[in-house]
């Protein structure tokens, strides 16, 4: 089943699931097995991906058996739709795999209930600064950053040429001149979307809450008001009376597509909001080299926009494990090691280690390459690592969405949908 948009950028509900759930496709040495195997130096790594991925995991997997005899390493590839259900159902059912390529979104989920295993011994020591932290939860690191992303708006060249638009500069725009932009570039080039997905994910919300001094969440609460909600929302319904955001229609219809079937990528849109690690896919889909811009800022600052790195994806583990040291030496050797470098490269995302990025550089297709620049260069644009959402807090993009289609569709006005948006985002996190 393809990713939609919508679950890609704001995550899938984590669910207790009643029956265990199948794993998509096989890697070599994969198992449908949970638990940590019949000895103490055999685990179980489940992760969820693409084929691509399956074929580079598999291919770490042998790479580190062959040079590890007595340790053996059975695989479980997923996909993410499936992936959360059957997970749940493993910890619960105490067959969770001992390695476990964890998200963002649900992190403090498993960290909160004692489900996962403490990884401070994993070497960080090289990790770029800003890159650890993600996998923290109250002090403990339960994830080890598997590769470095950002949020991103993706840009097609060939639709501003069309419009006869000059390519923005994404170092001094505004939320008001980049409303502007893709309203007249979807107008002159006649397009469904002049920018897609920036008002309308809790990626959006969170970049412009954090350049109005605040964020998604404060500790295990909201860390915004229904006020700062209806500012957010207000801005949006400016959006879409301007022509920039397509029409409620359209924008329903758009967040249920896979990425590779997104306004973007068949062209029909001109900007979309996007990670980073998703620049080759997108430009494979769409047939043609995309440029990837910064988020808009509120005073046409870049350095003031409160940019942040995000794990793309974490490497945790259970706290069950039989044999914790194999496993930490494990994670180790993958986001450490030049061996896995060499085969994983920046599929995950950009190396945390900025000794293996220096490495794997000359490696990287020229998309990768154009990723490893941007990252680098909004260095000075970074502001502190966002925690990771509490629990309950993985379905706040969800919540946010529900609403803001009653506002686009006129059912509700802003004030109602933002307060109704925030009094029930609070209660999934009491829950």
């Amino acid at each position: 089943m393809a990713l939609s948009r919508r679950q890609f950028l704001i995550g899938a509900g984590l669910a207790a699931a009643a029956t265990t759930m199948g794993v998509a496709g096989c890697a070599p040495g994969s198992s449908a097995s949970g638990g940590g195997g019949g000895s103490s130096s055999d685990l179980t790594f489940a992760w969820w991906g693409n084929d691509v991925r399956n074929k580079n995991t598999a291919s770490m997997i042998d790479a580190y058996m062959k040079a590890n005899s007595g340790v053996k390493i059975s695989g479980q590839p997923g996909e993410f739709n499936t992936y959360w259900d059957k997970l749940a159902t493993q910890v619960a059912g105490n067959t969770a795999p001992d390695i476990i390529q964890m998200d963002m979104a649900y992190i403090a989920e498993y960290g909160d209930r004692g489900a996962l295993l403490d990884l401070s011994k994993v070497d960080t020591s090289k990790f770029v600064e800003g890159t650890v932290d993600s996998g923290k939860i109250n002090d403990t690191l339960y994830g080890i950053n598997a590769g470095i992303n950002s949020v991103t708006l993706m840009a097609n060249p060939k639709l501003f040429d069309k419009a006869g638009v000059s390519m923005p500069d994404d170092t001094t725009w505004t939320w008001d001149s980049m409303i502007e932009t893709a309203a007249e570039v979807a107008s002159k080039a006649k397009l469904n979307f002049g920018v897609s997905q920036i008002f309308t994910t809790d990626n959006g919300l969170q970049s412009w809450l954090r350049q109005n001094g605040k964020d998604l969440f404060n500790g295990n609460a909201l860390g915004f008001e229904a006020a700062d909600a209806q500012a957010f929302f207000d801005l949006m319904v400016k959006a879409q009376k301007a022509g920039a955001i397509g029409t409620p229609a359209n924008i329903s219809e758009e967040s249920t597509k896979s990425i590779d079937q997104s306004t973007l990528a068949v062209g029909t849109g001109a900007l979309q909001v996007q990670w980073s690690n998703q620049i080759e896919a997108l430009d494979k889909a769409a047939g043609s080299d995309l440029t990837i811009l910064r988020f808009p800022s509120l005073a046409g600052k870049a350095t003031e926009r409160k940019a942040w790195y995000k794990a793309s994806m974490l490497y945790s583990a259970s706290a069950k494990s039989k044999n914790p040291d194999a496993v930490i030496a494990f994670i180790d050797w993958l986001v450490n090691s030049p061996e896995s470098a060499n085969i994983g490269l920046a599929e995950r995302g950009i190396p945390a280690n900025s000794e293996i990025q220096t490495a794997i550089q000359p490696k990287l297709s020229k998309a990768q390459q154009g990723v490893a620049k941007f990252l680098n260069d909004i260095k000075p644009e970074l502001s502190g690592t966002p925690a990771a959402p509490p629990p309950g807090g993985g379905k706040i993009g969800a919540v946010m969405f529900r609403y803001q289609t009653e506002v686009l569709f006129g059912r509700q006005s802003t004030a109602e949908a933002a307060s109704k948006f925030v009094d029930e985002a609070k209660s999934n996190l009491q829950g």
